[in-house]
């Protein structure tokens, strides 16, 4: 758990590593389409200019810069074994729900139950395990 800890901060920024480097190669996961001043054009997708959310640079963002500094922040102080990754799931569920809403969703599944995308309902288990697993790591105390 002691390494686990350690080494959450780290897989955040691997995270924002990874989804910066989505958006650079222009891979998968593209926006729905918007009329906000920073959407972008993705000719993979679309042959005529269609503005998109960047959904790559959003989760680079959150999963990545936002969730780094916040697992940072709390991991300067000492906690019980395994609160830093309790934090990192329940932080990473969060964010990649949040960042879920402006990615288009996979077209043979499109939005399921609830209208939530496949992401967001995975997202769920790693936000109740982050919870579960702070819970724990604060009560075994």
């Amino acid at each position: 758990l002691l390494i686990a800890d350690v080494a959450a901060p780290a897989l955040a920024i691997g995270l924002a590593i990874g989804r910066l480097g989505c958006q650079l190669a222009g891979d998968g996961d593209y926006g729905v389409p918007t009329d906000l001043p920073w959407g972008m054009w993705f000719p993979q997708v679309d042959r005529v200019p269609l503005a998109r959310h960047p959904s790559q640079l959003y989760q680079f963002a959150l999963e990545g810069l936002a969730l780094f500094a916040l697992l940072w922040w709390y991991s300067s102080k000492p906690r019980p074994a395994g609160a830093v990754s309790g934090a990192f799931l329940l932080g990473y569920g969060v964010f990649r729900f949040l960042a879920e809403f402006g990615r288009q969703p996979d077209d043979f599944l499109g939005l399921l139950t609830l209208g939530l995308s496949m992401g967001q309902w995975l997202s769920l288990p790693m936000i109740l395990g982050g919870i579960a697993f702070l819970a724990w790591a604060h009560h075994k105390r």
